[in-house]
Order: structure tokens, then sequence, then C-alpha cells
């Protein structure tokens, strides 16, 4: 067998493969928070928690398709402990926050605030009250 060349082999030969599994699935639906999150939970795993560059990489290419300006993560304020949290239980390390998001000042309206990301532009995160119907991303991890 060349190497890095294409060969013609018989349909009998066993031989190794790889199969692609798309691992964040947009819903194009305008759900708010709290529904997006029962659907994904419901239908796939979860809301996508975004840990990394990687993976911020991955969501950047899926949220092109979305319907919505803004697409649902699974990201969550909580104004008891006063931080943001990913559905997955993980604080936020990796962070792609737009400026002026994801701060405590930025909640004037008293209103619960989860996490969403940008579908044009730099596709940075922002903070929406949760009751906005949006777009989302559910995540097969």
């Amino acid at each position: 067998m060349a190497q890095g060349q294409w060969i013609d082999s018989e349909c009998t030969n066993h031989l190794a493969f790889v199969c692609h599994e798309d691992k964040l699935i947009l819903i194009a639906e305008n759900l708010t928070w709290s529904e997006a999150l029962r659907y994904c939970r419901q239908n796939h795993m979860d809301l996508v928690s975004v840990h990394s560059e990687e993976i911020q990489h991955h969501v950047m290419n899926v949220v092109k398709q979305a319907s919505t300006e803004e697409v649902w993560l699974g990201l969550h304020y909580s104004r008891i402990l006063g931080i943001w949290f990913w559905v997955s239980g993980e604080t936020v390390c990796y962070q792609n926050w737009a400026p002026g998001n994801g701060t405590s000042e930025e909640d004037c309206e008293h209103a619960v605030r989860s996490g969403a990301v940008q579908s044009g532009g730099d596709q940075r995160w922002i903070s929406r009250p949760e009751t906005d119907k949006l777009n989302f991303i559910c995540s097969r991890y």
C-alpha cells in the first residue's frame, strides 16, 4: 500500500475506519433558557458548556446557522453566589465575554441572567434575561 495515497481495495477486505459524529447541535427553535435546558437534557445531553478555546471554535462554527442574533449556552448566573457557572457544574475558567458582559454591575433590571453567544460578529458571550427566546446549542459531550 502506498503511503498517503488512495488505492482500490476488495470489498471483502476488513479495514480500519473512522466515524464522525457532531457533538454540538444547533436547535433553531426559539425557547427561553430554561426551556432550552430541558429540551437538551431530554433529547441530547445538555446545553453546551464552553470550557476551552477549542470548544469555543466548535461553537463559532455551529452558531453561523442560527436564526437569532444570540444563541443560548449552558451558562447561568447565580445572584446568591455572585458567580457565573456552567450547567455541567464547572466554574467559568476559560472566558470569551463581550465588553460590558459577565460582570455583576450589568444586572440593573434584576432579571435572572443566562449566557448566550453572538451568532454574528466576533461571536463573544453576552448576558441575557433568561426569559428571552433564542436558538440554542445542545451538546453530546
